[in-house]
C-alpha cells in the first residue's frame, strides 16, 4: 500500500436528499477514524491457559474526530443541525486511494472556540449507528 496524503482523508455529510449527496466538511485540518470490536471470551480450561476469542462476535463501531477552522459552509450547518436534534445522518470517509466508507453516525460531540485575535475553530466526534460499509 502507498503512503497517502493526509490532507486528501476527507469527511463529507449527506445532505439529507435520496440518492445521497455528500458534502466536504470544509475547514477541516485533521480528522481521525477508530475502528472498534468488543471481544468475546471463550476461553476454557482445555485452553492451556491461553485465551481463547470468539471470531465475528461482539459489538463493532466506528469512531470519528475532526478539528478545523468554521467556514459557515452548507456541511457544516447541517452537522449544527444534527447535533442540537440529536438526529442520525449519512457521512462518508475518503481517502486518497479512491476507497470510501459510508454509514450513518450520531454527532456525540461539538465544539467551538475562538482566540479574540484568532479564527473560530471547531471540533466534532461522531459515532456509527449500524454498519459501515466501502462504497
Amino acid at each position: 500500500m502507498a503512503a497517502e496524503k493526509g490532507s486528501a482523508f476527507l469527511l463529507k455529510n449527506g445532505d439529507g436528499n435520496t440518492p445521497i449527496a455528500y458534502q466536504i466538511m470544509a475547514g477541516l485540518r485533521t480528522t481521525q477514524m477508530s475502528v472498534n470490536g468488543d471481544s468475546v471470551n471463550i476461553t476454557h480450561k482445555g485452553s492451556n491457559g491461553w485465551r481463547e476469542l470468539l471470531s465475528g462476535a461482539g459489538v463493532r463501531s466506528v469512531s470519528v474526530s475532526a478539528a478545523g477552522i468554521f467556514t459557515g459552509s452548507q456541511a457544516e450547518q447541517r452537522l449544527r443541525q444534527m447535533a442540537m436534534s440529536g438526529l442520525i445522518d449519512d457521512y462518508q470517509l475518503c481517502f486518497e486511494s479512491g476507497e470510501k466508507l459510508s454509514g450513518k453516525f450520531l454527532v456525540t460531540r461539538l465544539d467551538y472556540s475562538g482566540d479574540y485575535n484568532g479564527e473560530r475553530n471547531y471540533t466534532l466526534s461522531l459515532e456509527s449507528s449500524g454498519p459501515v460499509i466501502s462504497a
